[in-house]
């Protein structure tokens, strides 16, 4: 890559992870003046030092954060002191493993530090230590360094060097064709060796670990279970021996960095679409959203632990569930517990294989996947995943897809979105939508398993959003006052027939066709079975006797415009 195509990088490329740009001026006064050296090199230690915790990464300094030059005006003293300051012991501990260079532009003067992923945690010596999630230097718990340690030791294992290995292990043409649609470095052992998966060693080219499993010819020599086994299972549980369920087993062993596409081409086909009632209309939906089974996927790839050299990654297929099984426990100091609580949190375990496989486009905003999980699979009115620790030795994300929230529900949570609502606060709405808008503070904590405390501050964090408003203060019973939110929208085939049920309380199919145009029996009947289902009506009486009458939906419906009207009178 040309000077002038790395400049380009640096300007026009996004800050995240692996890359932040810094500008060397103060522009907090009404006069723009160059920063205060001291203050400028304090700030290069402190990302260098957060980016070698996490997963290494680059920094320019001399560029504002939309890209734009602005240069490094300080002279020559000042620059060597920015180019030593990772490297020296006053500002960080150990020192870091940093290549730092000037570069010279016709316009001025760039500096440009690239640090590798470090096997030790650095601290500052002011006693803090950093860690790079996203764009952001976060300061890292002290009590959890050791956590953190462990896990950079579990790093090292995909920097070792298999005996044997050459360059020609090393499928050249995948990793030109691969770094090139994401538009990286052209000439694939260059760019292997910026990413530290190729190594020379005494006049060679040698290949680590994770380079063999990222574009090796041949991944399952190295490391005879780094692909993904997924079973289709018949029925709900998996059985053995002459009551062997597998419907379909389907292994793939390639290099990781085709795995994930191999993946995705081979199990979306099990993905069936189903078809739910909405209005008039039968509408087409996914059993479970695209995001949520393929992010899991790619963080299995990424973070599984490949020193169990014994299990695969597995992707398990039942009639009501998923389950994406990963070896290894999650790397420390993530927790399942975390997991599950929805924390923002990216430690690596393998982080040359993060690094590549970020740049190919697979891990977008790492530390966002885990809790975008969690807002898909609600978002579409389904039960939140759930992931589990499988004997201290494995861990597994499960998603059902059995829908919380008929879809009527589901259109009358969207009312809520700009509050910004927890997944049980929404549970709770639900159940208050089915219990004439109202819950008590034991309703919720029977409802999401919380304790009295929590379930307290849940419900003042309702109220201060103008949600519900507490309606009898001993009994703390709670009720949805949200005014600018249609109570309930009828769907539009029942409001055409809703003068026929005020009218004379009931209806029958035989009269629902006609005012709906319909001619198939068999179409009133599913209609009708939908809205009872829904709530909006209820049946009485078997066959030729059968007859519809408004069910609680609906007389919540009628109540609460009877009460609207008699208002705006």
């Amino acid at each position: 890559m040309t000077g002038n195509e790395e400049i380009e990088r640096w300007s026009s490329g996004p800050e995240g992870q692996f890359f932040e740009r810094k500008s060397a001026y103060d522009r907090s006064g009404p006069r723009l003046k160059r920063r205060r050296a001291a203050a400028l090199a304090k700030d290069i230690v402190e990302t260098l030092a957060a980016m070698a915790n996490a997963d290494g990464g680059e920094l320019v300094v001399g560029l504002e954060d939309d890209g734009q030059f602005s240069g490094v005006p300080h002279p020559e003293d000042r620059i060597r002191l920015f180019l030593q300051a990772p490297r020296d012991r006053n500002y960080v501990d150990p020192p870091l493993p940093v290549w730092s260079r000037e570069v010279q532009t016709p316009t001025g003067r760039l500096l440009h530090f690239t640090v590798d992923w470090s096997p030790v945690v650095h601290r500052l010596m002011d006693g803090r230590y950093l860690l790079r999630v996203r764009d952001a230097n976060v300061p890292f718990p002290a009590e959890q360094i050791a956590a953190l340690k462990q896990t950079k030791a579990q790093g090292l294992l995909e920097r070792s060097f298999p005996p044997g290995a050459t360059l020609a292990d090393i499928n050249l043409n995948l990793a030109t064709s691969l770094l090139a649609k994401a538009g990286l470095e052209s000439e694939p052992v260059k760019a292997l060796q910026k990413y530290h998966l190729l190594e020379a060693r005494n006049g060679s080219l040698i290949p680590c670990l994770a380079g063999l499993l990222l574009f090796g010819n041949d991944p399952v020599r190295w490391h005879p279970r780094s692909g993904l086994d997924f079973v289709r299972w018949e029925g709900t549980e998996r059985k053995h021996g002459a009551e062997l369920n597998i419907t379909k087993r389907i292994r793939l062993e390639y290099p990781l960095a085709v795995i994930i596409e191999k993946a995705y081409e081979a199990i979306q086909p099990f993905i069936r679409e189903r078809q739910y009632l909405h209005d008039l209309f039968f509408t087409e939906r996914l059993e479970y959203p695209a995001f949520v089974w393929q992010e899991a996927i790619v963080n299995a790839v990424a973070h599984r632990d490949y020193g169990i050299r014994g299990a695969s990654i597995e992707f398990w297929m039942f009639d009501d569930r998923m389950e994406i099984r990963s070896p290894g426990l999650p790397p420390h100091p993530v927790t399942v517990a975390a997991l599950n609580r929805r924390e923002r949190l990216h430690i690596s375990r393998n982080p040359l294989m993060v690094r590549v496989l970020a740049d190919l486009g697979y891990m977008q905003e790492l530390g966002e996947g885990i809790p975008r999980m969690f807002e898909e699979m609600e978002r579409q009115g389904f039960y939140p995943p759930l992931f589990e620790d499988i004997g201290g030795v494995s861990f597994q994300v499960k998603f059902r897809n059995q829908p919380v929230y008929d879809r009527a529900t589901l259109e009358w949570l969207q009312g809520f979105q700009e509050q910004n609502l927890s997944g049980d606060q929404k549970r709770i709405l639900a159940y208050a939508h089915a219990h004439n808008e109202h819950f008590s503070s034991r309703d919720y904590q029977k409802l999401t398993g919380l304790d009295i405390y929590s379930a307290s501050n849940s419900i003042k964090d309702l109220i201060r959003k103008g949600v519900v408003r507490s309606i009898r203060k001993r009994g703390r019973t709670y009720e949805v006052v949200k005014s600018e939110v249609k109570i309930l929208e009828l769907p539009e085939g029942l409001k055409t027939i809703l003068p026929i049920l005020v009218e004379k309380g009931c209806i029958t199919n035989a009269e629902l066709r006609p005012v709906l145009g319909l001619v198939s029996r068999a179409t009133a009947h599913r209609l009708l079975r939908h809205w009872c289902e829904t709530g909006y009506l209820q049946k009485k009486g078997e066959k030729r006797w059968r007859v519809y009458t408004p069910g609680p939906k609906l007389m919540h419906h009628l109540t609460y415009a009877s009460c609207n009207q008699e208002s705006d009178a």
